[in-house]
């Protein structure tokens, strides 16, 4: 009976320990989840931000100030304007 006693204890010992094992894990486990969420939603500001900027470069009026000052073009006159449909183009 005495060795029965002392079996059920150590396999009580072993228990113990898998659970703490087993909770330490998770508390690990926990933590690195909560960081990949910080992670991400660090990652979603950024491209919310990038979004922005994008929209912001490609505003037409903004090319268009670009193009006049840095690159010295202009909108020509309508008179010098000349529009080529589809079909006239096939005709040739």
């Amino acid at each position: 009976m005495f060795k029965l006693n002392i079996f059920f204890v150590m396999a009580l010992i072993v228990c113990a320990l898998g659970v703490v094992t087993s909770q330490h894990m998770v508390r690990k486990l926990f933590m690195a989840l909560e960081k990949e969420k910080e992670i991400e939603q660090k990652l979603e500001v950024e491209w919310g931000r990038l979004q922005l900027e994008q929209s912001t470069l490609i505003m037409h009026g903004r090319i268009e100030q670009i193009a006049k000052g840095q690159l010295g073009m202009a909108v020509p006159a309508a008179s010098s304007i000349q529009i080529v449909s589809i079909s006239t183009a096939e005709n040739r």
